[in-house]
């Protein structure tokens, strides 16, 4: 269905892909991982010509679809055999309802208006979402968001789904339910779907093939072949490699069976305990409206000097809002924020930054210099920290980005760690991070837990609101679970992320609380237990 031969792409004389050669065939679910700015979403864009009809670039070699190749076919020729729906589902909606937005492709493709009607009485049908039809686009959540925007490219009848971090901003309850739909949109319907995505824990259950990209090269396989020697694996592969267990498991129904011969070898584990620090920050009945509905309501939240908080939630729980409540950053109807004794909210905006700095969603909104070494050498001297600590920074997170380049021209997780970066480079007393995982592979998302750790050891609070399950239980002492604007439950991670199936991670699901990461599986084994004799 989809081959690509001897395909590279440059940018000058950047090599992003070189010499790959592909085949991907029909009824597959294709999941397409690598290191951050590894080339990943180049190679999806690839597909229905968006790489170099709308990026420039240098392409060689032949894509076909279907056995027809696209090279220098625009991108609105190719809508009806590839489908692809970008990171961002929002940004892609050129409608206002559910409705509207699944019929816009087929009017730009001409079809009649009977035809019309029928496919998106099927596809509403098919995604779950016929309750939808006639809400509002901007009403719904990250989760029912991410299916209109599958389901408005399905209505096009593509032979070829791709799916750039379909995940990345949803609950894990939304992900799940998303996944479901692919997974049946493979089956049921006997399409290729191609899914690029960093937080792989959820997509490789479902994998029929993974295609692992590295320093422009791409292997493809069976996932437990190509995991099996790949720097970026989830949690699950991680604990069998650890254990020494062949074939690696892929699923946590897979490891749960052999979970003895690990369980068997552990220690008791150390009880958890909360660092314990000064108040750094004092909120006290915190409320928020949007317009007249409440997005906070009556928080109370203390973060401590030396300690990580998770804030958690479903999609619209108030999470953001209250980051940006704590940072001065939106009105608050009602409550107080202190840090150290000083509201951010009406300090001027030099001491605000070293109160509470934020990382938001929109990490990109804090960029504005030309080049990734300007926004590093701004970052440094704003701080009055040495030349080079932001760069320095930005190195463990994403390795290897151009100084040169606009950070505009960045892959997501390259942009979102630039801003990480400028941001922890002022070390203020407070750090709130707000999805700061999103486009941030396995081993970035390790160097960010250091960098966080070491600036809660020199003595500062940090915060980080996150649908990232696996990286808050490596990064949190502690967790606060908001719905509805409150919070509803507040603990050591060890107890609130293992009480919750939604929450937990996959090494509790696999042996049971209070385990959360194979690190501290690692920690807790003798090492004459270890397949390698000890080597750590």
């Amino acid at each position: 269905m989809l081959t690509l031969r001897d395909v590279s792409f440059a940018y000058g004389d950047d090599v992003v892909l070189s010499h790959v050669d592909l085949q991907l065939d029909d009824a597959e679910l294709v999941l397409v991982c690598g290191r951050t700015g590894s080339g990943k979403s180049t190679l999806l864009r690839m597909f229905n010509s968006l790489v170099p009809h709308f990026t420039g670039g240098t392409l060689a070699g032949d894509v076909l679809v279907d056995g027809v190749s696209v090279v220098g076919t625009p991108p609105r020729e190719l809508a009806h055999l590839v489908g692809y729906v970008a990171q961002d589902p929002l940004s892609g909606f050129v409608s206002d309802t559910v409705e509207e937005e699944l019929a816009y492709g087929m009017e730009q493709l001409g079809l009649d208006p009977q035809t019309m009607r029928r496919r998106v009485e099927e596809t509403l049908d098919l995604l779950g979402i016929a309750e939808l039809r006639h809400r509002s686009l901007l009403s719904l959540s990250g989760g029912q968001q991410q299916r209109v925007a599958i389901g408005a490219v399905l209505t096009m009848h593509p032979r070829v789904l791709v799916l750039d971090e379909p995940t990345s901003a949803l609950d894990p309850t939304a992900a799940e339910e998303v996944l479901a739909t692919i997974a049946r949109l493979v089956h049921d319907l006997g399409l290729l779907v191609v899914v690029a995505e960093h937080r792989m824990e959820r997509v490789v259950p479902f994998a029929d093939k993974v295609v692992a990209v590295a320093d422009g090269q791409v292997t493809s396989g069976p996932p437990a072949e190509v995991l099996a020697g790949s720097v970026v694996a989830p949690p699950i592969v991680e604990l069998g490699r650890l254990a020494g267990w062949s074939p690696l498991p892929l699923s946590v129904r897979e490891a749960r069976r052999r979970r003895s011969e690990v369980v068997d070898r552990l220690g008791e584990p150390s009880p958890p305990l909360l660092p314990e620090g000064a108040d750094v920050l004092v909120a006290r009945g915190v409320s928020v409206l949007h317009g007249t509905t409440p997005a906070v309501r009556d928080v109370d939240l203390t973060l401590v000097a030396g300690r990580v908080t998770g804030l958690m939630g479903r999609n619209g729980a108030g999470k953001s809002s209250l980051l940006w409540a704590l940072q001065g950053g939106v009105r608050r109807r009602s409550g107080s924020v202190a840090v150290d004794g000083v509201d951010p909210a009406a300090a001027r905006p030099e001491k605000a930054r070293e109160l509470v700095g934020l990382v938001p969603q929109t990490a990109a909104d804090l960029l504005f210099l030309e080049t990734v070494d300007d926004e590093c050498a701004a970052a440094d001297r704003q701080a009055n920290v040495a030349a080079g600590t932001c760069r320095d920074h930005l190195d463990r997170l994403a390795p290897g980005v151009p100084g040169d380049r606009h950070p505009r021209d960045l892959s997501e997780g390259q942009r979102l760690a630039l801003v990480v970066a400028v941001v922890v480079t002022s070390a203020p007393r407070v750090v709130a991070l707000d999805e700061p995982t999103r486009g941030l592979d396995y081993p970035a998302k390790e160097a960010l837990t250091a960098i966080l750790r070491t600036l809660a050891a020199e003595g500062r609070a940090i915060v980080v609101s996150s649908h990232d399950v696996e990286f808050v239980a490596g990064v949190a002492d502690e967790v606060v679970v908001m719905a509805e604007g409150e919070i509803v439950s507040r603990g050591p991670a060890a107890r609130v992320l293992t009480e919750s199936p939604a929450f937990a991670p996959q090494v509790t699901k696999v042996l049971g609380p209070p385990w959360l990461t194979v690190a501290q599986v690692e920690a807790a084994l003798p090492a004459a237990a270890l397949p390698d004799g000890g080597s750590r």
